[in-house]
């Protein structure tokens, strides 16, 4: 026998021994929910994998063992799917520390049966990983392991590398159907403590049909989106009116904190390309995905996406690193001097600060870079107007006026950067609907500096 031979047959043997090892240790590892979630005690802080990745199944059997536990911390960002944790009937049980505020958890926010962690979303790892906020059971949804035994994080990575490598039990649903993501993104099966196999398709944000508005304020915000910029967007129908105006661009790259279906179409077409990219440059860099199975299927192994953590797509720094980034941000309100609230109504708890000031931040010091709010003018049925003269009583500014490039609605672009604050009130007036200018005028000249 060759010596080639003999090495080759050595290292055959090793490379089987290895895959066996950690095939015996996952085999070991498999329970069903209600046996998994047992290391929960009393006390303890249990971190809910976000997004599209929240682990139902687990969720439900903690859920289950509300009549035992008592004062559990329970600490997520934006999920999909049900929260039953936040039910009155379980307040005892549980106390929601939502450090983004979504649907299935506002009610309660509101009600005072859960509370909400005004942070950075780049920031969220940093305060697991200093200790600032223990992480005891780290429950989360991966992809079964590849053949060297590691998971993919999946559709969202975010903040639960962190989470993962802080918490003292790390439960995970290995669901067949999750997208296998490529970067930052896989956890090996010898850092899991337990496992509960699943086969049940994630849940689906099925995009919605812009309206009238919506359009002309995709149209507003593309019109500012040059060739060869990075763009960052969130979701919803302001974020896919953009994208559908897009396609005459050249040589676009992303770097943002999410994507959904939009983008596919965008990189299908050659748009996208991300060759102009200084981060990254030739890959999709983002931290998780919210959307349909066409945009689930799209990412599974594609080398062309790049999953990395909020601690580095959030980053400021990184971000202004791209030239020409582009930031495209929404808001719930904004005052005459652009001061933007994107968390709360008045004193009513909505969402949270997420990453809209990371990137805001970021495109403002990028070279060439622009920081854009989008919002529709009018809310309640075109009763209210989003540009006010005095933010409600109660409104927390998530962006503050400094930062802020531009913002639009469907009546135009508001240039606010290098602006004074006379100027300022000019130009958001004239971007406002055209039945609340008057009032907003009149109720400007109330400013001393205005007179």
């Amino acid at each position: 026998m060759s010596k080639e031979t003999l090495l080759a047959e050595m290292a055959e043997k090793h490379e089987g021994r290895m895959e066996h090892a950690w095939q015996s240790d996952y085999a070991q590892k498999v329970m069903r929910a209600s046996d998994a979630v047992q290391v929960i005690k009393s006390g303890d802080s249990v971190y809910i994998h976000s997004h599209a990745a929240a682990p139902e199944i687990l969720i439900d059997a903690m859920v289950q063992r509300a009549p035992e536990l008592r004062g559990v911390k329970v600490l997520h960002i934006l999920t999909l799917g049900k929260a039953d944790y936040v039910k009155p009937e379980y307040a005892d049980s549980f106390n929601v520390h939502a450090l983004f505020i979504g649907p299935n958890v506002r009610q309660a926010i509101n009600e005072g049966r859960a509370d909400y962690m005004p942070i950075f979303l780049s920031e969220i790892p940093g305060l697991f990983e200093s200790g600032e906020v223990a992480v005891d059971v780290c429950l989360m949804q991966v992809s079964p392991p590849d053949a060297h035994g590691f998971c993919s994080y999946g559709v969202s990575v975010d903040c639960t590398i962190s989470a993962c490598k802080q918490a003292r039990f790390v439960i995970a649903e290995v669901n067949k159907q999750m997208p296998r993501t490529l970067g930052r993104s896989f956890v090996h099966v010898s850092q899991l403590d337990r496992i509960v196999e699943t086969d049940r398709p994630l849940p689906e944000l099925v995009p919605a049909i812009p309206t009238a508005v919506e359009e002309a304020i995709g149209k507003n915000v593309a019109d500012l989106v040059e060739d060869d910029a990075t763009i960052q967007l969130g979701i919803g129908m302001i974020p896919d009116a953009v994208l559908k105006y897009l396609s005459d661009k050249r040589n676009l790259g992303v770097h943002s904190e999410m994507l959904s279906d939009g983008i596919v179409d965008l990189i299908v077409k050659g748009v996208i390309t991300n060759e102009a990219k200084t981060v990254l440059p030739g890959k999709v860099a983002v931290s998780f995905i919210m959307g349909t199975r066409r945009l689930y299927d799209f990412v599974d192994n594609n080398p062309l996406i790049e999953f990395q953590p909020s601690d580095f797509i959030n980053d400021p720094v990184i971000i202004a690193a791209n030239h020409k980034m582009t930031a495209i941000n929404s808001a719930l309100q904004v005052d005459l001097t652009g001061q933007v609230v994107a968390d709360s109504i008045g004193d009513y708890l909505y969402s949270g600060f997420g990453g809209q000031v990371d990137f805001i931040r970021g495109a403002s010091r990028s070279r060439g870079g622009k920081a854009i709010i989008a919002m529709p003018s009018t809310a309640k049925s075109g009763t209210v107007s989003r540009i006010v003269a005095r933010l409600a009583p109660g409104s927390g500014v998530v962006t503050s006026r400094a930062d802020v490039h531009y913002v639009v609605t469907e009546y135009g672009v508001a240039q606010l950067y290098g602006r004074t604050l006379k100027e300022r009130v000019r130009a958001l007036i004239g971007i406002a609907h055209p039945d609340f200018r008057e009032n907003l005028e009149r109720e400007s000249h109330s400013f001393p500096w205005l007179r």
